[in-house]
């Protein structure tokens, strides 16, 4: 098949996947989610996912009740049933409250669902790395912390969606969203960087904004590339005038920001600072998971 959908162990197509109208998880959107992409078939940083699914499911009060290592042989037979060849997978898992009353109440849910979906990963366009991207300053404002947090992974995505629409209007790539106080945020799916005299700049945590995997791992390649990379309060001059600007996320890894809206980002291509960073990420990416199933193979 295709695609491969896991739903709390039983392993269908697409087509006959099935989750209850009563789980809380379509009522309520109460659940967390993660997306992880395989190199070298192995889900990449795949214990820092599962660090934040569970950070994500402890801010809801959601447990999760598979160890990391019954999670990882949950991914292994949905890869294998997704039949992908010599593809390289895409890989989502939903953790929901599960089925219950039509109730708030979470103890009315005794037992959560876990789907895990598998297809094919989906590579942007070489052009998208190699002339870089549009995005479009959105007048939707990402999620208040003290509503919902943007820390939380969740299910419940139309902050999200409702930004990228806009961003759809304006034939951009991505969407990047302000906070309540009009700083710079994140896009709707992947952590924002500007790079100023040589150093990548990205938005800090409390500013209201995911705490990105690619983001977190992206701040090593740097400091093993020789790259100043650091937090600052962003705005939109802050956008406008960098030298260079790119976007992070699990299954895009490092994508070049040439223009935003009608305003050209510095030269108008990608920089220097955005292409070593993405040369390196790969090389990275490639490296710990071969040398990941070289462990596996030399433990036989």
């Amino acid at each position: 098949m295709a695609a491969a959908v896991n739903v709390n162990g039983r392993i269908t197509d697409t087509d006959h996947a099935v989750v209850s109208v009563l789980d809380h998880g379509f009522l309520y959107g109460e659940g967390v989610y993660e997306t992880l992409r395989t190199y070298n078939g192995r889900p990449f940083l795949f214990d820092r996912h599962m660090r934040r699914l569970r950070s994500s499911a402890r801010m809801l009060a959601l447990p999760v009740p598979l160890a990391d290592e019954d999670i990882a042989r949950r991914f292994e037979e949905t890869i294998r049933a997704a039949a992908l060849g010599e593809n390289e997978a895409y890989i989502r898992i939903l953790v929901t409250r599960g089925v219950g009353e039509l109730s708030y109440d979470p103890a009315s849910c005794p037992h959560p669902t876990i789907v895990v979906i598998v297809k094919r990963q989906i590579d942007p366009a070489p052009d998208a790395f190699a002339r870089g991207v549009k995005v479009s300053l959105v007048p939707i404002v990402r999620n208040h912390p003290g509503s919902v947090n943007p820390l939380i992974k969740s299910n419940n995505l139309l902050n999200n969606a409702l930004a990228m629409q806009e961003a759809f209007k304006h034939d951009a790539f991505e969407g990047v969203m302000r906070n309540y106080k009009g700083e710079l945020a994140e896009c709707t799916t992947a952590n924002l960087f500007v790079v100023k005299r040589g150093t990548a700049l990205t938005p800090p945590l409390d500013a209201g904004l995911l705490a990105g995997i690619t983001r977190e791992f992206l701040f090593e390649v740097a400091a093993d590339s020789g790259i100043a990379m650091g937090e600052q309060i962003l705005r939109d001059d802050d956008l406008f005038g960098a030298d260079e600007a790119f976007l992070t996320s699990t299954t895009r890894e490092v994508v070049p920001i040439v223009q935003v809206d009608d305003r050209t980002i510095g030269p108008g291509k990608p920089g220097p600072v955005t292409l070593t960073l993405l040369q390196r990420y790969r090389e990275k990416a490639q490296a710990l998971t071969r040398q990941h199933n070289e462990v596996l193979r030399g433990s036989r």
